[in-house]
C-alpha cells in the first residue's frame, strides 16, 4: 500500500506514525518543505521516497501528490494528524479519490458554526452563539447572553485570535481591530475543561477512548500565559462518553484519532465545546500510550493497511502533563521534582516548537495508577516561589 504523510516531521514526535506505517507493511510516501537531510534519522529510515516542496501551497501539494502517483503507483491514503493542513489534506483526498475526509467533509469539523449545527442534531448541549459580523449582530446576541462574551474566528487553530469581550469599549475595539475573517461569538461558560479522546474505528467505535481534564481553556493558557496542566481519567464518566459517541456518529468519524472538547460547568452540565478529527496536541499522542503500555501509533497504521487495530486496551495508569513557563520562578528544579516524584515522572523535555505558547516551554510528565498521587506531582512541579 502507497501511503502519503503530509510534513511527517511536525510536530516532533508525529514520525512515529511512519515508523509504525512501515512496520505494517506500506509503502512510506512524505511531503515536506524541509531539507531531507535535515529529517531524524529514524524517519528518512522508514520513507520510500520524500519529495521536497519549496513551501507547501496547494499546488506544490498537488504537483508532489501527482508526482509520487507517476512513481508509485495509486495512493491508498493520505494522511498529516495536523491541525493545520486537515483541510488540505481533504482536498487532496478529493482530487485523487482516496479514501478518508473529502473537502466536501471537513468544513462541518473546521467551521465552529457549522459544528454547532451538528451539535444540536446529535442532541449534545451547545452554548448560545452565532456568527457575528457587525456590532448590531453582536448587540443583539448581548442582549440574549450577556457579558462577557467569547469571539473567536469560525475556523480556526487553537486559541488563536480568541478574545473574551466584558463590556461596549471592548467590543467596540474588537471590531475596529479583528482580522478580516468570519467571527462567531458565545456565551462565557463557567467551568472546566473536559474532553474525550481516542481513536476511532473502521465503523465508528472508539477501539480506544480516555478523557482528560485540564487546568483551564487554551484561550486562558495562550493569551493569559498560564502554566498548564491536564491528566487523564481511568474511569470513564458516562455522561461524557454519551455526548462523545454521539459526537463521532454526528460527525461520521471513522479510522481517525478524535478530540472532542466540552465544559463541565459549575452545576455538573456538559456543553460542547469543539471536535477536531485530529489526535489531541502536545505529547497527548504519548501519554495515551504510557496510559496503557500500547502503542496507538501502531493501531492506526494497523488500520490504514486492513489489519485489525488491537487491543482491547485497559486505562492502567491516570497520565498527566504539566507545562512550565521559562522566566517564571518555580519553587523546585528537576531535580528536586525528580527526587520527590521521580517513580512517577516517566518524561521530562523542552518544548522547542510553536506549541509552546498553548503547553509551556518545559514539559513533565507524570503517570500513577492513584489520581490523587498523580495531582500532587503535577502541583509540585508548578509550584511557585
Amino acid at each position: 500500500m502507497n501511503i502519503v504523510f503530509l510534513s511527517p516531521h511536525f510536530p516532533p514526535n508525529y514520525y512515529n506514525f511512519c515508523v509504525a506505517l512501515r512496520r505494517a507493511g506500506a509503502n512510506v510516501l512524505g511531503i515536506a518543505d524541509e531539507p531531507y537531510d535535515s529529517l531524524r534519522h529514524e524517519l528518512r529510515a522508514v520513507l520510500t521516497e520524500y519529495f521536497r516542496v519549496e513551501e507547501m501551497t496547494y499546488d506544490q501539494l498537488l504537483r508532489g501528490v501527482a508526482f509520487l502517483i507517476y512513481r508509485h503507483g495509486k495512493i491508498d491514503r493520505l494522511e498529516s494528524h495536523n491541525e493545520h493542513w486537515l483541510e488540505t489534506d481533504a482536498r487532496l483526498r478529493s482530487d485523487f479519490n482516496i479514501p478518508g475526509i473529502r473537502a466536501e467533509q471537513i468544513l462541518d469539523m473546521k467551521s465552529k458554526s457549522r459544528m454547532k449545527a451538528h451539535y444540536m442534531a446529535a442532541g449534545v448541549p451547545v452554548a448560545r452563539g452565532r456568527l457575528i459580523r457587525t456590532p448590531d449582530e453582536a448587540h443583539a446576541l448581548i442582549q440574549e447572553v450577556g457579558y462577557p462574551i467569547v469571539a473567536k474566528p469560525d475556523i480556526g487553530v487553537g486559541a488563536v485570535s480568541t478574545y473574551r469581550i466584558e463590556n461596549d469599549d471592548q467590543l467596540t475595539h474588537f471590531f475596529a481591530t479583528k482580522p478580516a475573517v468570519d467571527y462567531i461569538a458565545e456565551e462565557f461558560i463557567r467551568g472546566a475543561i473536559v474532553s474525550f479522546d481516542g481513536l476511532a474505528g473502521p465503523d465508528g467505535t472508539p477501539v480506544y477512548c480516555t478523557a482528560h481534564v485540564f487546568s483551564q481553556g487554551i484561550m486562558e493558557t495562550v493569551n493569559e500565559a498560564r502554566d498548564i496542566f491536564y491528566y487523564s481519567l481511568r474511569e470513564m464518566p458516562a455522561d461524557l462518553e454519551e455526548l462523545g459517541l454521539r459526537t463521532l456518529r454526528e460527525f461520521g468519524i471513522r479510522e481517525r484519532f478524535f478530540h472532542l472538547e466540552f465544559f463541565r460547568t459549575e452545576d455538573g452540565r456538559l456543553v460542547a465545546l469543539e471536535v477536531n478529527a485530529r489526535p489531541p496536541g502536545g505529547l497527548t499522542m504519548d501519554m495515551f500510550n504510557w496510559a496503557i503500555d500500547a502503542d496507538l501509533y501502531q493501531a492506526w497504521a494497523n488500520m490504514m493497511v486492513g489489519r485489525p487495530p488491537g487491543g482491547p486496551w485497559p486505562r492502567k495508569y491516570h497520565v498527566g502533563y504539566a507545562g512550565r513557563r521559562r522566566g517564571r520562578a518555580y519553587r523546585y528544579g528537576f531535580e528536586e521534582i525528580r527526587r520527590a516524584f521521580g517513580r512517577l515522572l516517566i518524561h521530562h523535555e523542552q518544548i522547542n516548537s510553536i506549541f509552546r505558547t498553548a503547553i509551556g516551554d518545559e514539559g513533565y510528565v507524570f503517570r500513577s495508577a492513584d489520581p490523587d498521587e498523580l495531582q500532587a506531582a503535577l502541583c509540585f512541579a508548578l509550584e511557585s516561589q
